[in-house]
């Protein structure tokens, strides 16, 4: 973001609001009140979630590095290699009759994007020349599929039927599937680093300072008897 402009009511906003917090803080310790007991609990508060926060962050620039970050995607790579995806056209029909009609015309020489344009009934590929684009063997009908990465490029299919009706398919060119490179995929490498560092930090931490938890009396025992002094509350020990 642009740096805000000293004369902008933004700028004079914040700097106002730093001014009077700086006033109230002087203020504050002017009339003592930093040896308030609740003060000192919440100054202690602040001061931990401040120096975790930074131990967090350190952690964090440790593990994101441009070195990381690289191994980390080479190391995907070799363990996701890129599946062969097709690019066909296919023609949509009611009829088996039809099907075997649409495969001689095509066997006589006829376009087949204007043939799909002229007579398939499926509007999402028609104008399109019957154009389904890139697929896997995965991502399309298991029908589709099996004719798909049986035939060669270039070849015609013969006719075969799915739950929508009758299809004559054709391959039009046959690939690995691209990869996304470095940049496309530096987000999420980053998140997984920053994850795997805190996670790494916690581990460490929790083998460092073992913490015991000790129970405390139920809460319908806290009251006690007359006279007794309270129970003790459940309490975390470092």
């Amino acid at each position: 973001a642009s740096a805000l402009h000293p004369a902008s009511p933004d700028f004079q906003r914040t700097l106002r609001d730093l001014v009077d917090q700086r006033l109230l803080a002087l203020e504050a310790a002017r009339r003592g009140l930093q040896d308030d007991p609740e003060a000192r609990r919440r100054l202690a508060a602040a001061q931990e979630r401040i120096l975790g926060n930074i131990l967090v962050e350190t952690a964090v620039a440790d593990a994101v590095t441009e070195e990381a970050v690289r191994r980390v995607f080479e190391e995907q790579r070799q363990l996701a290699p890129p599946e062969i995806e097709v690019r066909a056209r296919h023609i949509l029909v009611e009829t088996r009759e039809e099907a075997e009609e649409v495969a001689r015309l095509l066997a006589d020489g006829a376009d087949f994007a204007q043939l799909a344009a002229r007579v398939s009934r499926d509007p999402a590929t028609r104008f399109e020349g019957g154009d389904l684009g890139y697929f896997t063997r995965e991502g399309i009908l298991p029908a589709f599929a099996d004719m798909a990465f049986e035939i060669s490029e270039g070849e015609v299919s013969a006719p075969f039927q799915t739950e929508y009706g009758w299809h004559v398919l054709t391959v039009t060119d046959r690939r690995r599937q691209p990869q996304p490179g470095l940049d496309e995929r530096r987000g999420d490498i980053v998140r997984f680093l920053t994850l795997q560092g805190i996670d790494a930090l916690l581990s460490e931490i929790r083998e460092t300072y073992p913490v015991t938890v000790t129970a405390g009396a139920e809460p319908q025992d806290l009251r006690g008897e007359e006279g007794d002094e309270p129970a003790a509350t459940p309490q975390e020990q470092p």
